[in-house]
């Protein structure tokens, strides 16, 4: 299992939000740069990179911030950018700054199609976060009637390299990721790499998820944060890819 420690941008700062809700922030810092070399210097070849901002936006309003960092770590990172991503022009723009993988959410609940365009470009994942087991998209500030298992296996259909998996409920809490709901899309979608989200809080949870053969890696960040473990052994109960 690959282990891929992640950044959350708003603002120009790096947060994280408890159950995805934008009225409970936490800050723990203002140096993105900083927090992206020091999992780089912990061994880590994946960094996943979400803009907040652009997520609830619906347009990548953090392009900026994230191209600073493509150009200043791109050469040592393979890096995985998610958050307002809606058009091909963003999904070219990001590719050409560097990014290995973009992450499509909302615009693939609404318009599954544009995974095949996208794919075309860059390879793609697909954010498939769900609360009570359906799709909420927009920065998760609304709820769809979607299945995520059933978005997950027709994204997949169209081109989607991987799929993120979040339980939302668990997003933030660190009580520990929905090993079983992520098991069993990993099984729906065989041909694609599943990247469970949500929850982690200790190097037991990414041993539960590393159990799981299907499951194929792992987001950690706000556990590594507030020094529940170090992005160092994280990696070594996985991978950094």
């Amino acid at each position: 299992m690959i282990v891929i420690p992640a950044m959350d941008l708003l603002g120009g700062r790096v947060v994280r939000l408890h159950r995805g809700d934008y009225d409970k922030v936490t800050v723990y810092g203002d140096d993105p740069a900083a927090v992206v070399a020091g999992y780089l210097d912990a061994g880590a070849t994946w960094v996943h990179l979400v803009d907040l901002d652009g997520a609830r936006d619906g347009r990548a309003t953090q392009a900026a911030l994230v191209g600073s960092l493509l150009a200043r770590f791109g050469a040592a990172l393979r890096v995985q950018v998610g958050g307002g991503i809606r058009t091909l022009e963003q999904v070219r723009a990001y590719r050409e700054a560097g990014a290995s993988r973009v992450v499509i959410g909302t615009r693939a609940a609404e318009d599954p199609g544009f995974v095949s365009e996208a794919s075309a470009v860059v390879d793609v994942t697909v954010a498939v976060d769900a609360r009570d087991g359906k799709v909420a998209t927009k920065g998760w500030t609304e709820t769809t009637t979607l299945d995520a298992v059933a978005l997950a296996k027709d994204c997949v259909s169209r081109g989607a390299r991987a799929v993120l998996y979040t339980d939302i409920a668990r997003d933030g809490t660190g009580e520990g990721p929905n090993v079983e709901a992520t098991e069993r899309l990993a099984r729906e979608v065989p041909g694609a790499l599943v990247i469970a989200s949500g929850g982690i809080g200790s190097l037991d949870h990414l041993r539960a998820l590393a159990e799981r053969e299907v499951i194929g890696a792992a987001v950690v960040g706000r556990a590594l944060y507030e020094g529940a473990f170090t992005a160092r052994e994280a990696l070594g109960v996985g991978s950094g890819g």
